[in-house]
């Protein structure tokens, strides 16, 4: 929650963008995702943080879809209902697809958050690799 508000602090609106197969393999339903997406904006909500919008592809992996990341096409959506400029954007995300997603996008202001997937580090295409999002407060807005 401080990385958030210290993000809303420099200007920056808040857009969450998500791959949730879990929904196409029948893991859970559309509305639970969207139920339990409700009780997280309300979570920030009520910490003063306001999340934008939250986007989200329910395909599988081989569906070929135009939303699924690491196609840009969430982010090219939320760009035009938003009318937000991808080049003064940062992405943070935890897998080298959002990075992906992020420069097909616009974005070069990357973040990718260390995970058990070391190897992929070693190969992204991130501007940054951080351990945690409590480490982008150092990164962005300074």
């Amino acid at each position: 929650f401080a990385s958030c508000r210290h993000f809303q602090k420099y200007g920056y609106k808040i857009v969450i963008i998500t791959n949730q197969s879990g929904i196409a393999r029948g893991y859970y339903s559309e509305n639970d995702f969207l139920s339990l997406n409700k009780w997280m904006l309300q979570k920030f909500s009520d910490r003063n943080i306001n999340i934008l919008d939250v986007f989200h592809c329910p395909h599988m992996p081989e569906s070929n879809c135009s939303c699924r990341k690491p196609k840009p096409g969430m982010l090219m959506i939320a760009s035009k209902k938003y009318d937000i400029d991808m080049s003064k954007s940062w992405m943070i995300g935890d897998k080298e697809t959002d990075i992906i997603a992020a420069n097909s996008a616009g974005i070069h202001n990357t973040i990718l958050i260390e995970n058990d997937t070391s190897q992929e580090e070693l190969r992204s295409n991130a501007k940054f690799i951080l351990k945690s999002i409590k480490d982008c407060i150092q990164t962005i807005g300074i």
